[in-house]
């Protein structure tokens, strides 16, 4: 992690999606991405400094609202209200922590949940 608690490297990003039951890593047009159960959750931009995120509908507008120096999207990505972007090295550890993890669970299986809520007693 950077000094200052702000922002994250992509080795604690990784670590961060990794901790995740069933995560899995791999590429997505020839970047790291991390998936579970072949579901995408997560990959990293082509620009080397932003992460693609799987979002709920609607959280997008509201994040980056919220928190435009690092929720964002590129002209391409209007057109998936899905996805949203995270620029990593501006971004609170705690956001890309909540978004990894809320992606990760739309798409987790029931014993990948539970074995989550174990892990986290």
């Amino acid at each position: 992690m950077a000094a200052r608690g702000k922002g994250l490297t992509f080795d604690a990003v990784r670590a961060l999606a990794m901790s995740l039951p069933g995560m899995e890593e791999g590429t997505s047009y020839g970047t790291p991405a991390f998936r579970v159960r072949k579901k995408l959750v997560a990959r990293f931009h082509e620009d080397g400094a932003s992460l693609v995120v799987k979002v709920e509908p609607g959280v997008r507008e509201v994040l980056m609202q919220a928190e435009p120096e690092s929720c964002f999207i590129t002209d391409h990505y209007a057109g998936y209200p899905e996805y949203m972007l995270v620029r990593v090295a501006q971004a609170r550890p705690a956001l890309v922590r909540k978004l990894l993890e809320d992606a990760w669970r739309r798409g987790a299986s029931q014993r990948q949940l539970a074995e989550r809520a174990r892990n986290a007693e």
